[in-house]
């Protein structure tokens, strides 16, 4: 029986992917390097840190992962503000009241930064739907290590069998199946060289997923 929703949020709640494309664009021109997109496109998913980290090794820079996360938050968040546009995806807060209305618990599980998360949480106020929060920049593994996803079924306080993720990455479908947990990878018009073939349903539009199409899912 279905009690929980995981959710992603870059992506799945709201569409920032392209204000952290040109945030860690300004950090790389920074820093003097030039990231091809392949490397690019195999980050998604991961928490900054270890994004910067990978950057650091990858290009031999004297600069520590800290510097870099910092350059880039700072680029993010100038962006995150000054974009009036931002808006949550398409269907997604519709999905979340009904979910909630439902009676399931709903848990933030994002790879983004806690300032990012309640950032987004408090401009489209969603604050109240969601039970927790969890940041994986908070954690000793970035995805698709299973561990945000393992601590946000604990944070549910139900088992993995009754849990669904919804992820948009690569990497965050693995981690999802990493921690054994039934994923449904959302493919927006946004997404790009992603592969959801470890996911155990695929859409492209979330009344797909209304409370009544998946209440008996698992």
């Amino acid at each position: 029986m279905l009690k929980a929703v995981l959710f992603d949020m870059d992506g799945v709640i709201v569409d920032t992917e392209p204000l952290h494309y040109k945030a860690y664009l300004k950090m790389f021109e920074s820093v003097g390097i030039e990231v091809p997109n392949e490397m690019y496109s195999n980050f998604t998913g991961q928490s900054t840190f270890i994004i910067c980290k990978q950057i650091c090794k990858n290009f031999n820079l004297k600069h520590k992962p800290e510097e870099l996360v910092e350059i880039k938050r700072n680029n993010f968040t100038k962006l995150f503000f000054d974009d009036k546009n931002l808006q949550l995806i398409k269907g997604v807060e519709k999905l979340i009241k009904d979910y909630h209305k439902n009676g399931l618990t709903l848990i933030l599980a994002s790879s983004a930064s806690m300032f990012t998360i309640n950032n987004v949480t408090k401009r489209f106020k969603l604050n109240n739907y969601f039970k927790d929060k969890l940041s994986g920049a908070d954690l000793k593994a970035s995805k698709p290590h299973p561990e945000i996803f393992i601590k946000a079924v604990k944070s549910a306080n139900v088992e993995t069998k009754e849990c669904i993720v919804i992820e948009d990455s690569t990497n965050g479908i693995k981690a999802a199946k990493s921690a054994g947990i039934f994923c449904i990878a959302y493919k927006s018009e946004s997404s790009k060289e992603q592969n959801y073939n470890l996911a155990d349903k695929l859409i492209t539009n979330f009344e797909e997923i209304s409370f009544d199409k998946i209440k008996e899912l698992l």
